[in-house]
């Protein structure tokens, strides 16, 4: 093909040709030829043709291009064709039993050619008493072998049958096997069959059906926003299939990767698709969130526990007592993503006493491990007693010490704060706080809703808000819809039906 668009005069042809072939002295003859000879002498320096790189300097003199440094140039190769003969794959057929697939199998033409010269297909010539003869003669001789011929026992005796002219004889037999083969109906993709029967969320979208999974969070939890879980969309459908690149121009084979699958299973039974989160996975996050909250990272914490509440849709258990530890893991982490929201909040706010002790206190009532409440109450106990409200900080100072503090310091502020408080029991600022009044506290207004008062709630993570955020986005788990109906989470097989 090159040298034919050389013929033709086809410089672009013949450069790329040049290119397919993987030719560098070729591109650089002719980006030569063309008058592109700063383009030569960059293409013959990268490749290392010093000769040709040298020649084109001089030609060029002052106007040598420079090259970048720190940089390396590799060969533009073509991949390497995929040889093959005949048609690939081949299919094996076996043969009809009219073309030889009977007794006939292993011999050979010339083997039979052989066996049918020494049959009894008739006598042989006598090519010499032919040659005597004269002419006219041979017909004599000739109707005398056919007489002979016909009164000698033997042959075929193949006489015509009186048929009637509306019989048609089949072509085929019936029952005769044919030669031409016909490929197997394509089975359910495996895709499919994991969808079939399926109401979890994960097995959806691991099969790639993302829209089913979708409407099904949307259905059983609410979920309204679904751009924080596209990485996990995209991490499930390609965790569950594995990719083999047989040939260079070959297409990638996808092949599915079932859960649970061992050496012994069925091959006609598939099971679920195996997933890229586990719940053993969320406790490792938890634990992580556990460690950052206590070194005060209280962004990474938050980062892991908000990724931990983003999982659990995803995960899929087994026994119903599994089913119950999801479930209260959500409450877990729901209680301290409310609450290091709350402390990240007062943090900003350093203009703002009152409402930094109005947060402070609310982060005590989240339902924390013991280490960290009693850090939120030496918190809410400091920041108290600094603005001199001593009657909220001696509340907190006696929570403090009913939690039988291990640390000896803590107890020691405590102790310290109520000798304090008790010459003068008082707060000089009011705070929109009554511990003496059960509440809960929105997860967006940051403010108490007390017993009695209306609400509305996440219908994922269960957080409370006043009646004006229905219908907005949640905050703490930032995907599901306040007051929107859901059926609940279903996260294990038993739960389905």
């Amino acid at each position: 093909m090159m040298k034919i668009a050389e013929v033709k005069n086809d410089v672009m042809g013949q450069f790329h040709d040049a290119l397919y072939l993987g030719d560098v002295r070729e591109r650089v003859k002719i980006l030569e030829n063309a008058g592109h000879l700063p383009l030569a002498y960059i293409t013959a320096s990268v490749h290392g043709l010093r000769d040709i790189a040298n020649r084109l300097a001089v030609e060029l003199g002052d106007n040598v291009p420079s090259l970048p440094d720190g940089k390396r140039a590799s060969l533009l190769m073509p991949p390497s064709p995929v040889l093959c003969a005949g048609d690939w794959p081949l299919l094996m057929v076996s043969k009809g039993m009219f073309e030889g697939g009977l007794d006939n199998t292993g011999r050979s033409a010339e083997e039979d050619y052989e066996e049918a010269a020494d049959a009894d297909w008739g006598e042989a010539l006598d090519i010499g008493e032919v040659e005597n003869m004269q002419n006219g003669d041979i017909s004599t001789v000739l109707e005398e072998e056919d007489v002979h011929i016909e009164t000698e026992e033997g042959g075929w005796d193949l006489e015509d049958l009186d048929l009637p002219p509306d019989t048609d004889t089949p072509k085929t037999a019936p029952n005769a096997r044919s030669s031409v083969f016909i490929a197997p109906n394509p089975g359910m993709p495996v895709s499919q069959i994991w969808v079939q029967k399926s109401s979890l969320a994960a097995e959806h979208a691991a099969a790639g059906n993302y829209d089913t999974a979708m409407r099904l969070l949307n259905r059983q939890l609410g979920i309204k926003n679904f751009s924080p879980l596209r990485p996990l969309f995209m991490d499930l459908h390609m965790g569950s299939h594995t990719y083999l690149r047989a040939l260079s121009l070959a297409p990638v084979i996808s092949l599915a990767v079932e859960r649970g699958w061992s050496e012994s299973a069925s091959p006609n039974v598939r099971g679920p698709p195996a997933l890229v989160s586990n719940f053993s996975q969320l406790d490792e996050k938890l634990q992580a969130g556990y460690k950052a909250t206590t070194a005060g990272k209280f962004s990474e914490a938050l980062h892991h526990f908000v990724a931990i509440l983003q999982t659990i849709p995803f995960i899929v258990v087994e026994t119903r007592r599994e089913v119950d530890e999801v479930k209260e893991l959500i409450i877990i982490v729901r209680e301290y993503v409310l609450g290091l929201q709350m402390e990240l909040k007062r943090k900003e706010l350093t203009d703002d006493p009152v409402r930094q002790q109005e947060l402070a206190a609310y982060f005590t009532h989240c339902r924390l491990q013991s280490p960290h409440r009693r850090l939120a109450l030496l918190n809410a106990m400091t920041v108290c007693y600094k603005a001199q409200n001593l009657s909220t900080a001696a509340h907190f100072a006696r929570e403090l010490l009913e939690t039988n503090p291990t640390a000896e310091n803590q107890a020691k502020k405590a102790r310290q704060v109520l000798q304090a408080a008790e010459r003068n029991m008082r707060d000089v600022t009011p705070v929109n706080y009554d511990f003496r009044n059960p509440f809960v506290v929105c997860g967006s207004t940051h403010t108490p809703i007390y017993r009695g008062q209306k609400d509305v709630t996440c219908p994922y993570c269960s957080t409370h808000f006043v009646p004006s955020q229905k219908e907005q986005l949640c905050t703490v788990c930032e995907l599901a819809e306040v007051g929107a109906d859901a059926s609940g989470l279903v996260c294990s097989p038993s739960q389905i039906g």
